[in-house]
């Protein structure tokens, strides 16, 4: 076959970490944990297979339980979940790979029947219509408001959990301050009332994420740590308001601490905000671009002018899903197989997760099939 030479192939490197390519593998949940939230062995078989990207950013987890979001997804609060965390790290690294966990708390966006405890936020604002739970989709309950001992705790549980993951294998860890989630959550004025000083003014709002950040940051090394953010996302009823003025302030608040990566997601190269972004962060840009379609050919514009727009690194989400061997496809100009959206999330299992064929393998019999997986996710959070 021949190849194709772009910069999207070309060696990169973090701070403390060199990349074989600029391929970075997006956080991606997929339902696989076992219901406690330690990870399986086939986990561990489906990121070796996508070993070949530059980086992989594995599927968030919880930093403690009451951050849990949907059945089944993973966590890293607890000796078991280091563990099976480590069956994993050690497949990838067995493969030639390379690895971040994201940390992720759901906030508002969890439900007492797949934690067994009331989600909190930072203001007793409710998740908009229903949540999918063990139970199948529930109506989402009123959050907690937190307290200001919750959040000096929820920074510490981020902190630990930083240190879990480091001992779990992984080369650092990715904070998500994106999608609706508990940091998004007090970005945004729809869901963060507060009137104490992490409410209010675009100053106070971001003070939980830049703390976490710091937190993070000071138990594991900055250049172990990436931030993910998703400027103007709507998703899980999000309204930021002041979203051209949130992040300049965030990116000032945080440029001095030599993170490793700042990943941008819904990453569109032609809004004022990517521009502001870019030019206030002097570290190393991770862009998640917004596709149309999956295809190879797609890929490549998208990719390509996220790079000449001033990105360092290329996040992908959905076509990494359904091509474990992505990498050579995109080198080769390969068409990609097509995502199954039935076997994204809650049905567990190998089928739509490891069972995808690499280039030259028999392709799978099953037909793409439209569900409630996309909507349930919602679409939006995956590139």
């Amino acid at each position: 076959m021949t190849q194709h030479t772009t910069a999207l192939f070309e060696p990169a490197r973090l701070p403390g970490l060199d990349l074989p390519n600029r391929l970075v593998m997006a956080p991606l949940t997929r339902n696989r944990a076992e219901a406690d939230g330690t990870p399986t062995p086939l986990m561990a078989t489906y990121y070796a297979q996508r070993a070949s990207a530059g980086l992989i950013i594995a599927e968030a987890a919880t930093p403690n339980a009451v951050g849990q979001t949907y059945p089944n997804i993973t966590a890293v609060h607890s000796p078991a979940h280091v563990a099976g965390w480590r069956q994993v790290t050690d497949a990838v690294r067995d493969a030639g790979g390379r690895m971040f966990l994201q940390l992720q708390h759901g906030g508002r966006v969890g439900h007492p029947a797949t934690s067994g405890l009331t989600p909190v936020a930072p203001s007793p604002v409710p998740l908009p219509g229903t949540i999918f739970t063990p139970e199948g989709h529930r109506p989402a309950v009123v959050p907690r408001e937190m307290t200001a001992e919750d959040i000096r705790t929820t920074v510490a549980d981020f902190a630990r959990a930083a240190r879990n993951a480091i001992d779990a294998g992984f080369e650092g860890v990715e904070v998500h301050s994106a999608n609706g989630h508990l940091l998004h959550q007090f970005l945004a004025r729809n869901t963060n009332l507060r009137t104490d000083g992490y409410g209010g003014p675009v100053a106070a709002r971001i003070r939980f994420t830049a703390e976490v950040t710091e937190a993070v940051a000071a138990e594991i090394g900055a250049e172990r740590v990436g931030l993910r953010v998703s400027p103007g996302n709507t998703v899980n009823g999000i309204e930021e308001g002041e979203t051209e003025e949130i992040y300049p302030a965030l990116v000032e608040r945080l440029g001095g601490l030599g993170l490793a990566y700042l990943h941008l997601g819904y990453a569109d190269p032609d809004t004022p905000v990517f521009r502001k972004v870019r030019a206030g962060w002097s570290g190393v840009i991770v862009a998640n671009p917004v596709l149309k379609e999956i295809s190879t050919d797609a890929v490549h514009r998208a990719s390509e002018a996220l790079l000449a727009a001033g990105a360092d690194l290329i996040a992908l989400g959905r076509p990494f899903l359904a091509n474990p061997d992505l990498v050579a496809r995109l080198r080769h100009r390969a068409p990609l197989n097509e995502m199954r959206d039935r076997y994204f999330m809650y049905v567990g299992g190998a089928t739509g997760y490891t069972d995808y064929p690499a280039l030259g393998a028999q392709p799978s019999s099953e037909s793409s099939e439209s569900s409630d997986s996309i909507v349930a996710l919602d679409g939006g959070r995956v590139a």
